[in-house]
């Protein structure tokens, strides 16, 4: 009745944990990048920099785990702001940074959530 085998499938709780939470985490920063990129010029800037000043403190951090987070928040706050102001070039291949951005965490949101869900029916 009791498999060994089995019983190595198991995901830990820790490993769950973290898929759930980078899974939500990717929805998440999708959404906001798609935000950041939909609104008027003006609250695209401020948000862009309150994202740019929220990602600064992260990477200057203690904790390196942050740092990585941190570095990814601002930039996203930098090609928010650069993909409202009016520079011919870079206006447009911000934007499209940006969209791409938040396609790529929508996709890694969704991939860390088929794993999580994955790793909660083998603890059945």
């Amino acid at each position: 009745m009791y498999n060994e085998e089995h019983n190595k499938a198991y995901s830990s709780t820790n490993v769950l944990a973290k898929q759930g939470v980078a899974a939500v985490g990717g929805i998440i920063g999708g959404a906001g990048l798609l935000l950041m990129g939909s609104l008027p010029p003006i609250a695209g800037i401020v948000l862009g920099a309150l994202a740019g000043i929220l990602g600064i403190g992260a990477l200057l951090s203690k904790d390196p785990e942050e740092k990585k987070p941190g570095a990814i928040i601002t930039a996203a706050g930098c090609l928010a702001i650069v993909s409202r102001l009016s520079i011919p070039v870079i206006k447009p291949l911000a934007g499209a940074f940006l969209g791409l951005g938040a396609l790529g965490f929508f996709a890694m949101g969704i991939w860390n959530g088929i794993k999580f869900f994955k790793g909660l029916k083998r603890r059945r």
